[in-house]
């Protein structure tokens, strides 16, 4: 079925709310602007000014930008045809719009935005995964219980590699292993023996030994290059937070519990992520890992794209295929299969639009398989905020990890995301689960009460799912 097709239901463009207005919600607005299918005329961020300003960094004249501070100017615009820019969500809630798009990056305030939003009978693409790590299935469920979608989106990795797990499960693909490649690539340049990875760069020297994996085996390589480019980042929690989300989708588990994250070039992904028999580093099947692309300048990228390694069962055909250029283990059981893209807002709205006209979403109905939790880097005293920061959200101090997912408890390590923002009531030692009795939390917080009633929900005696 091609996408005219998927669509044909469709009798009119989808009205689209933006909570959100950063690079992902930017995007959004101007694919939004090109699409016949969908209209983008209501964004929220922390002021309308903001809002208003995300609209004309996407090309909307400022004539049409209405700033609106109430529910009433905001009906008044939306009448008058206008762009409505606004700083809260409950302004624009009783607009006629069928889809929520949560892109506030922001744990709590997502949870706030999607349930308010499934409240009012709207659709929720749910973009902050940070919300999604906590309490996703919860909002799954609540959404299914209203008739709604709660999805997350095509656009981000998440929800690209449920795509193609659930592609080759319903080809009987044996999966070993899945994952993504890391948000930048680690560009090596020979000459000079740096490694650059963003905007950061290390000196490497010795480096170009180990481009490929030799004598030395597979497992030391790694590990030797991984040392040589100890100066750069080499695992970041947004990885971890995103595969949580796969997880309680598909329930694949990573194979450790902070990942392998090897830097890896593309040729090696289905050797390196096979099982040990094979002389890969994984200990079993369907793990979900993660790896750095390393490439030198003008290679190829993976662009933080997402894949599957499966077992190559069929060797005939997968000789032929090998012939025509898919990547193969050097033994020849394991291919790696691969979505080189991830392309933001331009290609969320497929995902939206089969929620409004088709009633689905990606992750189908998602359950509590792992948790993705924190553990100290360092010694941290009471008293200490830990506060979620920058462009990866990440806490200063504390390091991601995923666990099998359980009710909280105060002994237990708690979720990355609910911990976040709170103060320490006593010192931690390096290397300590941070729980929930470590820290300030107050009860009637919203994510915190949906994290209690998601816990009854699928941890009831006797509950099945």
């Amino acid at each position: 079925m091609n996408s005219h097709q998927r669509f044909a239901k469709a009798t009119r463009p989808i009205e689209v709310a933006l909570i959100g207005a950063g690079a992902f919600g930017r995007s959004l607005l101007g694919q939004g602007a090109r699409m016949p299918l969908m209209n983008v005329r209501v964004a929220v961020d922390l002021t309308a000014e903001q809002a208003a300003a995300a609209f004309a960094a996407t090309g909307s004249e400022a004539v049409r930008i209405a700033l609106c501070r109430s529910a009433g100017e905001a009906a008044a615009a939306w009448e008058a045809g206008k762009l409505v820019a606004a700083g809260s969500l409950d302004v624009v809630l009783g607009l006629p719009v069928d889809i929520v798009v949560e892109a506030s990056g922001h744990p709590e305030a997502g949870a706030v935005h999607a349930r308010a939003s499934l409240e009012a009978g709207k659709h929720v693409a749910l973009v902050t995964k940070e919300t999604d790590s906590v309490v996703g299935p919860y909002l799954a469920r609540m959404a299914r219980d209203r008739n709604l979608v709660c999805t997350t989106v095509d656009g981000d990795q998440p929800a690209l590699l449920i795509g193609l797990v659930t592609w080759a499960e319903t080809l009987g693909l044996p999966i070993i292993a899945a994952g993504k490649s890391s948000e930048y690539d680690f560009v090596f340049d020979a000459k000079a023996e740096l490694m650059r990875s963003e905007s950061r760069q290390a000196p490497v020297p010795g480096f170009a030994q180990l481009w490929e994996i030799g004598a030395e085996g597979l497992r030391d390589t790694l590990a030797m290059r991984s040392r040589l480019a100890g100066a750069l980042p080499q695992l970041a929690v947004p990885d971890l937070c995103e595969m949580a989300v796969v997880a309680n989708a598909t329930g694949l588990k990573p194979d450790v519990a902070s990942f392998h994250a090897p830097i890896a070039r593309i040729v090696e992904v289905a050797d390196i992520f096979s099982t040990g028999a094979d002389g890969g580093l994984l200990g079993g099947e369907r793990r979900l890992d993660v790896f750095n692309c390393l490439r030198a300048e003008g290679d190829l990228s993976f662009a933080g794209g997402v894949f599957i390694v499966v077992r190559c069962e069929d060797a005939e055909t997968w000789k032929v295929l090998a012939g025509k250029g898919h990547t193969l283990s050097r033994n020849g059981k394991a291919a790696m299969l691969w979505l080189p893209r991830h392309l933001l807002g331009l290609e969320a709205p497929i995902s939206m639009l089969d929620a409004v006209v088709n009633g689905a979403a990606v992750a189908g109905s998602p359950k509590p398989v792992v948790d993705l939790v924190g553990r100290t880097t360092k010694a941290l005293a009471k008293g200490t905020v830990l506060e979620a920061e920058g462009h990866h959200h990440t806490i200063d101090g504390v390091g991601p990890e995923l666990v099998d997912a359980a009710p909280l408890g105060p002994a237990s390590a708690a979720p990355y995301y609910l911990i976040a923002n709170r103060r320490l009531l006593r010192d931690l030692p390096a290397n300590a689960p941070v729980t929930l009795a470590d820290v300030e939390i107050d009860e009637a917080a919203p994510l915190y009460r949906m994290r209690c009633e998601q816990d009854a929900l699928f941890f009831a005696a006797g509950h099945s799912g």
